[in-house]
């Protein structure tokens, strides 16, 4: 037990907390009554998307007041607002008229603002527990939740081991409801409520100094900087766990103090903190290798079933599969000048025999290698090269998110060198490959044409040629699509293709871009014509990826999927449950057939019931149940639970193969 209660701090607790309260209670006070002397007059609120108006006063109707107007389950699951297309707080009064959108747990805004919120729950159970000093406690991003740092009296190292205490701070708070509160203060007023906390002070004078007001918030016995908004109350947290424990340097600087992170995640439904438990079983991330996730068995088996999916497709579309390497020397990136000054400060490098090299962060500097290695004819083109080498970017620890930000990853990434006169075919093909594979994995998406920016390089006839291709290209795809105007890579002009999920998120994860600039670059060139073998022209290059990062890939349909893959791309897709201890050996018989037919199966044949089986097979979410006793034995067949339907494995087999074919 000695090490779930560390020494804590309890003189900086007894003096800081009881001060930073009254502080707050005191400019509270200040501001209602300043508050109930301004004029409460009619205003009229626009909500959105429904266009309804409803009536109010101004400094007194709040969002919240709205929300139980038009229902009690809205009430219920209102998080936040946007009020004129900016994050408001469900009790803060509105000021004018204006436009409000209530936000639920299944918006970015609502779900990022129910973690920020539970950041702040965890940062007082913390202070409470363990009377350090708070730094700082963001949320994170998809899935991911949120974490707290803290500086800890007597350098405790917080662990695994303190997390039941922590949680249990945490659950004393939520039971509580304690109200969001938010005043404004001014950087004098700041100072000296946050006056023992260095961290904070250091904050206040250095990233909040060009502030006019510095906004802070109340939860409970918890007063921190914070520019909000929040969640109503602590009762909104509905489950909560902590995830993981590590040391940090304080903003990165390894001669300041010593840190601890403590990572958690909170949901507003218990079912959904037991869905994503269930997808830890996927992956996981280590303190001894930040920003690289481990792959476990069932993590691998899906990440596998995306790269054989889109391989499947490579060979169907004329695309060829490369390997280019890891490390190369800085040189290469000196080639193209902008990828020098923009990649080095994010890359990973170190000397080999006195020479600068780093870990490559995009693959297409090594296809231009692989393309110049030697003389290309005009027959040979379009050259499409397909990598799924491993990336690597040297991301800021704070940016660092579970699977969408990662320092290492892998993109279905490949690079097409084309003709001009091929960029509107080539285009057409990579739309086609991505409505093709977005569909499959029930997305939907926008497309943009991005046109020329300000600042390009190469000639404006090559970029009116260019963007003509991309509009026929889109034209003919027949999908609408918008123009962006000046938004294009310097460059070339490029396709936008945003991600639609099942819940209407929206993610980038494809990418088509055209590039005038590397050809150049690396002299790139390919003899242009039959009779005369010496006239040489320069490549298009067109970057293209579908998936994106396979990992923030597997995040978003982790998500989506919240533990329950389609079959074809399920990594438990059949468990074969024994009847009684004497149908062990036909289940498991049963279990061998299905396994070298090539599917993922487990069987159970422990000696507990059926029911205990099935049940504990539907909580990890298997595609297909299994069960067999000695009929099913005499007659070579299996009962399929739920369907109540008793088959012959060839049978069974045969539907597999005709889901996995139809990716169902």
């Amino acid at each position: 037990m000695a090490n779930n209660h560390p020494p804590r701090d309890e003189a900086y607790l007894s003096s800081v907390i009881p001060k930073r309260i009254r502080l707050f209670e005191q400019i509270q006070a200040d501001h209602l009554e300043q508050l109930q002397s301004l004029p409460h007059d009619p205003i009229k609120i626009t909500l959105l998307p429904d266009g309804i108006v409803k009536e109010g006063k101004r400094w007194e109707t709040t969002p919240m007041d709205i929300a139980v107007q038009i229902s009690r389950g809205l009430a219920k699951s209102a998080l936040v607002s946007s009020v004129n297309n900016v994050l408001w707080d469900m009790n803060r009064p509105l000021e004018s008229d204006c436009s409000l959108e209530i936000l639920g747990f299944d918006s970015n805004q609502g779900r990022d603002t129910l973690w920020h919120s539970s950041a702040h729950i965890l940062g007082q159970a913390l202070e409470q527990e363990y009377g350090c000093k708070l730094y700082i406690g963001p949320c994170k991003t998809i899935y991911e939740g949120f974490y707290y740092d803290a500086f800890y009296h007597g350098d405790v190292a917080i662990n695994e081991n303190h997390f039941p205490n922590i949680e249990a701070g945490v659950a004393k708070a939520v039971e509580e409801g304690q109200p969001f509160e938010r005043i404004e203060v001014t950087k004098d007023q700041a100072l000296e409520m946050f006056s023992d906390n260095n961290f904070k002070v250091e904050i206040i004078n250095e990233d909040l100094a060009e502030e006019e007001t510095i906004t802070v918030y109340r939860c409970g016995p918890l007063v921190d900087l914070c520019p909000g908004p929040h969640i109503p109350n602590t009762s909104f947290v509905k489950a909560f766990k902590c995830l993981n424990a590590l040391s940090v340097d304080w903003k990165g600087n390894r001669d300041r103090e010593s840190l601890r992170s403590v990572y958690g995640i909170s949901f507003p439904e218990d079912e959904q903190l037991k869905d994503f438990l269930i997808s830890r079983e996927h992956f996981i991330c280590h303190s001894l290798s930040p920003g690289s996730c481990f792959f476990l068995p069932l993590g691998t088996r899906v990440y596998n079933k995306l790269m054989g999916f889109i391989k499947t497709e490579y060979w169907k579309r004329g695309y060829t599969e490369v390997i280019s390497p890891n490390i190369y020397n800085m040189k290469l990136w000196e080639t193209s000048s902008e990828h020098a000054e923009n990649y080095k400060e994010d890359m990973f490098t170190f000397d080999i025999d006195k020479q600068e090299f780093g870990l490559k962060p995009v693959n297409c500097h090594g296809h231009c290698l692989m393309f110049q290695n030697r003389v290309r004819s005009y027959r040979e083109l379009p050259i499409r090269l397909a990598d799924f080498g491993a990336l690597h970017r040297n991301e800021k620890r704070e940016a660092l998110s579970g699977l969408t930000c990662v320092r290492r990853f892998q993109q279905d990434d490949a690079h097409v060198f084309c003709r001009e006169t091929q960029v509107e075919e080539e285009v057409k093909g990579i739309l086609d490959f991505v409505d093709y594979v977005y569909t499959i994995l029930g997305f939907t998406y926008e497309l943009k044409l991005s046109t020329r920016p300000k600042k390009y390089i190469g000639d404006l006839e090559k970029w009116d040629r260019a963007e003509g291709a991309l509009e026929k290209a889109l034209k003919d795809f027949g999908k609408p699509f918008f123009v962006n105007k000046g938004d294009g890579a310097f460059h070339g002009p490029k396709v936008d293709i945003t991600v639609s999920d099942a819940m209407k998120r929206n993610f980038q994860c494809a990418t088509l871009q055209l590039d005038f600039q590397l050809p150049d670059c690396f002299k790139l060139e390919y003899s242009s014509l039959a009779e005369d073998e010496t006239k040489r022209e320069k490549p298009v290059l067109i970057h293209r990826a579908v998936l994106g990062s396979v990992e923030r890939m597997f995040a978003i349909l982790l998500e989506q999927n919240k533990g329950k893959w389609p079959f074809w791309l399920s990594p438990r897709q059949v468990i074969v449950c024994s009847l009684l201890k004497d149908d062990r050996s036909y289940a498991e018989k049963v279990r061998d057939q299905i396994h070298q037919a090539g599917y993922y199966d487990d069987v159970d044949t422990t000696d507990r019931n059926i029911s205990e089986k099935v049940e504990e097979a539907q909580v990890a979410r298997y595609n297909y149940i299994l069960v067999v006793g000695d009929e099913e034995a005499r007659r070579g067949q299996v009962t399929v639970w739920l369907r109540d339907e008793v088959m012959s494995i060839e049978t069974l087999l045969d539907e597999f193969k005709l889901k996995t074919a139809n990716f169902l």
